[in-house]
């Protein structure tokens, strides 16, 4: 297993509780701007950026699951944070849950925003590696953030969309292929009996990536765990619908 160090940044009372967010993969540490103010009221908030997006190194591929998942853990060793309530989003999840299974002191309380219990096949992974390496990200940029949000965020918040599609054009093309090819296979189906933090899983209402199925069948694995479906809202709900992404978040965290 590699470990790569990640660009990250902390907010917040120097002392609080730490609160680590983890962004959907194509997506930089800034998608999480809107749980800001209300998050760093109370919390100390850790942020990252996969290999490959923003700042974070992309060293040579392939890369596994593990590997990125251990990205994080490396990050709460240099801080010296032993315990965090963590949420993450889209199939980066997955790096959470493992995280939750693997090392279950490390995360007091989980939340896992539009998650799946594994890659469904139909997204197609390995084909996107494949159009970056060969046509550069551009050629995948708009087919990764359509799904993001609905038809009206579109048309009332273009600029937070444009923005954020800015961000996806920008990220490193072989880190982000190589974190493609990590995904093709991810199934953790038989991990969820194992998490014993305290879950959420919150599933947005018009998500075309992963509809809410895929939330209920995951919580459905968690012995301990709350499950809500966000109206209003496709794969970003955190953007999208951030009034009641944060109440949810902030519920969760203090119950």
């Amino acid at each position: 297993m590699s470990v790569n160090p990640l660009q990250y940044r902390l907010d917040g009372p120097n002392h609080a509780p730490v609160v680590l967010l983890v962004p959907p993969f194509g997506a930089r540490m800034s998608v999480w701007e809107p749980q800001m103010p209300e998050l760093t009221r109370g919390h100390r908030v850790l942020r990252i950026d996969h290999r490959g997006h923003g700042g974070s190194a992309s060293p040579p591929g392939p890369y596994r699951i593990e590997d990125l998942a251990l990205d994080l853990l490396s990050v709460l060793d240099a801080e010296g944070i032993t315990r965090v309530s963590a949420v993450g989003a889209g199939l980066s999840s997955s790096l959470l849950v493992r995280i939750a299974v693997n090392s279950p002191r490390t995360i007091d309380r989980l939340v896992l925003l539009a998650p799946a219990p594994r890659t469904p096949r139909i997204h197609g992974w390995d084909r996107i590696a494949e159009r970056v390496r060969t046509a550069g990200m551009e050629a995948v940029t708009a087919d990764i953030v359509l799904p993001w949000f609905t038809p009206d965020m579109y048309e009332q918040s273009a600029e937070v969309a444009t923005a954020l599609a800015d961000d996806v054009a920008g990220l490193a093309p072989e880190g982000f292929a190589s974190v493609c090819e990590a995904l093709v296979d991810m199934d953790q189906r038989d991990l969820f009996p194992e998490v014993k933090a305290p879950t959420l899983v919150v599933s947005a209402a018009h998500d075309p990536l992963l509809p809410p199925g895929h939330g209920r069948r995951l919580a459905d694995g968690i012995a301990d765990v709350r499950f809500e479906i966000v109206p209003g809202a496709a794969h970003l709900l955190g953007v999208e619908r951030p009034d009641r992404v944060n109440e949810l978040l902030l519920e969760h965290i203090a119950s």
